[in-house]
Parts: structure tokens; C-alpha cells; sequence
């Protein structure tokens, strides 16, 4: 099994490259564990109420909880291929790392693109204002968002169109998913 870990800001773009390659594997959004939790605590899964979910779980179980989850749920996965979307932290990689190789893709973008295509998403955690965008970043980066970006083995710059990010997304992976 090959298991491949995207990361990025929110907003960056990491759905949109990983809609490349869907094709290619199974995708596991890390923040779906979060979305499930709000769901199973009857909680409207808005940005601030995400967060603190997030937070309490990692508070309570380990800054590892999300990942050690989606290892339990990829290893009852009969895929050969698996793209993990979503890391927040150097701890969520180890975990990954215990099980396969696990190289990790950083998809990077400026911020003023970054918040312009969020404000168009319409998910209910998207930020209204740039200031909440600097927010819920700040949060995501006390995760140790930015370790795991500068930690990556590759990068995607998502600063241009989207059918660009994704055809260099997709030879990127599939060169990925040839090298090991």
C-alpha cells in the first residue's frame, strides 16, 4: 500500500489538486474526522466550533488522535493507492511514517488568491474576512501546520489556473506513486 500526505493552509487548494488524481486512490480527509465528531456531539460544524473540537481531542488524546484514526481506517482499506488530505503536525506524520513510507506533497499559494477562492467555497468553517483567515492560520499553525509544510518532499504552487495545478499535480503523483 502506498500512502501519500497532502498539506497545505486552508484554502490552498489541496481539494482541488487531490480532484486530479481521485482517480488514482482513495482520499482520506483528516478533517472529516473532525466534521464526524461534531456530528456525533450534535455541534453545527462551524470554523470556531471545529477548532475547539480539534483542539479538545488533541488535548485529550494526543496531538496524534486525528492520525492515529485515519491509520486504523486506511489499514481496513483494500486500496493500493491512499492520499491523505489535511496534516497538521510533525506527531500526525510519525504516525504515518511508523506504517509506510509516506512522502508528503505541500500545495502553496498566496494568501490575497488563497482568500478570494475561500470566500467563493461556501462551507460553513470558510472565514468571512481576511482577519479571520489570519485566525483560524494562526490556529492551524500552533498545530504545527508549518513544520509539516516546510518538512514536505515536494510542493505544488497553486498560484496558477486550476486546469494547470492540476495536470502538474497529477504527473507529479503519478512519478511519486512509480518511485516507490
Amino acid at each position: 500500500m502506498k500512502v501519500i500526505g497532502f498539506c497545505g493552509l486552508p484554502g490552498s487548494g489541496k481539494s482541488t489538486v487531490l480532484k486530479a488524481i481521485e482517480d488514482l486512490g482513495v482520499i482520506i480527509t483528516m478533517g472529516d474526522v473532525i466534521r464526524n465528531e461534531a456530528l456525533e456531539r450534535n455541534i453545527e460544524p462551524t470554523d470556531e466550533n471545529l477548532g475547539r473540537i480539534a483542539q479538545e481531542l488533541r488535548e485529550k488524546f494526543g496531538s496524534e488522535i486525528i492520525a492515529v484514526k485515519c491509520v486504523e481506517l486506511i489499514k481496513n482499506l483494500d486500496r493500493e493507492v491512499v492520499f491523505i488530505d489535511g496534516l497538521r503536525s510533525i506527531a500526525e506524520v510519525k504516525i504515518f511514517r511508523k506504517s509506510w513510507i509516506f512522502p508528503i506533497v505541500a500545495v502553496i499559494i498566496d494568501d490575497s488568491i488563497r482568500f478570494e477562492r475561500l470566500s467563493k467555497r461556501g462551507r460553513p468553517d470558510d472565514p468571512n474576512t481576511l482577519d479571520d483567515l489570519r485566525e483560524r492560520d494562526q490556529r492551524e499553525i500552533a498545530f504545527g501546520l508549518n513544520n509539516v509544510i516546510r518538512s514536505a518532499n515536494y510542493e505544488i504552487n497553486n498560484n496558477v489556473s486550476k486546469n494547470e495545478v492540476q495536470k502538474k499535480t497529477r504527473n507529479l503523483i503519478l512519478k511519486i506513486i512509480r518511485s516507490y
